[in-house]
């Protein structure tokens, strides 16, 4: 079945990416906003789409709680995160009475709010489209893949931490990209380490190199690991995101900045990612070099 609609809607979006994984609690949804605001630092206009419909996320991590999103003649405005509109989001968090409301739907219900979401939505001109999708391969994943498909989506990048439970999962997702025919452009191995605050030592606290080995033995590349990251996690959790986090002395005196994605360059992080993000745009250009 053919959906123009969603076609029209993509039309002014240079790059569409899923951000997958099979296992719950891997981090998925902290990659996709670190990847969004590495992409808005290096210029790009970046719009995430947080199709999690029964935990959307994104709002927070992102500091827009309480927001709501605007009806224009052009459809649904998003919400923005920064004063210069690099990065725009919009989720169901949008749409609910309160952060408190549970969301009790069936497949068909969740399928057409995936719908409305990819053909009603006004972003603009995009360089890139990230969507933030839930653990496993159900309703949203599908319901994502279907409307999109034909418009050639880029593919998926697939988030993992390094043990072996994780790992079990993340096949299972590998192998749903490959039936459903989406390109894999790359694999994060998350929380690979933790990073001291105090003398910056890491120490493995999950293993380390699963998700590079996994990447090798399913010859996907392999864009990079991520320790966990004190500062990271407080900037995600606290409410101001111009107010740059310093776990190792809360009492200090506040640098603030202009937005989130300028808060987030002073995380530790920040570095791991833009070199994360290099790699993933690299590889696209390779990709469209060699289409052509």
């Amino acid at each position: 079945m053919s959906h123009p609609e969603v076609g029209q809607r993509l039309a002014s979006i240079k790059h569409v990416i899923l951000v997958l994984s099979g296992k719950g609690g891997v981090g998925k949804s902290s990659c996709t906003v670190q990847l969004a605001l590495s992409l808005a630092n290096r210029g790009r206009k970046v719009g995430v789409l947080d199709i999690d419909l029964c935990g959307p996320s994104i709002p927070r991590m992102l500091g827009l709680e309480g927001r709501q999103i605007h009806q224009a003649t052009a459809g649904w405005v998003p919400v923005f995160a920064d004063s210069d509109k690099q990065l725009a989001c919009m989720s169901i968090g949008f749409l609910l009475p309160n952060k408190n409301t549970s969301v009790v739907w069936r497949g068909p219900k969740k399928s057409a709010m995936i719908k409305q979401f990819l053909a009603d939505v006004y972003w603009g001109d995009l360089d890139y489209l990230l969507i933030d999708t839930p653990p496993g391969t159900s309703d949203e994943h599908l319901a994502a893949v279907e409307y999109l498909q034909e418009w050639n989506p880029d593919g998926a990048v697939i988030i993992t931490t390094p043990q072996a439970v994780a790992l079990a999962d993340v096949k299972k997702e590998i192998n749903f990209c490959t039936k459903v025919g989406l390109p894999l452009l790359g694999l994060i191995e998350n929380m690979s380490g933790f990073v001291c605050p105090h003398c910056a030592e890491c120490t493995n606290l999950f293993s380390t190199g699963g998700g590079e080995g996994l990447a090798k033995h399913m010859d996907i590349p392999f864009l990079g690991r991520a320790p966990i990251d004190p500062n990271l996690v407080m900037l995600l959790e606290q409410e101001d995101k111009t107010v740059v986090p310093n776990v190792n002395d809360p009492d200090a005196e506040k640098i603030v900045t202009g937005s989130i994605v300028e808060t987030y360059q002073h995380c530790e992080l920040s570095k791991i990612f833009a070199t994360i993000t290099a790699k993933l745009e690299a590889g696209l250009e390779e990709t469209k070099s060699e289409a052509i």
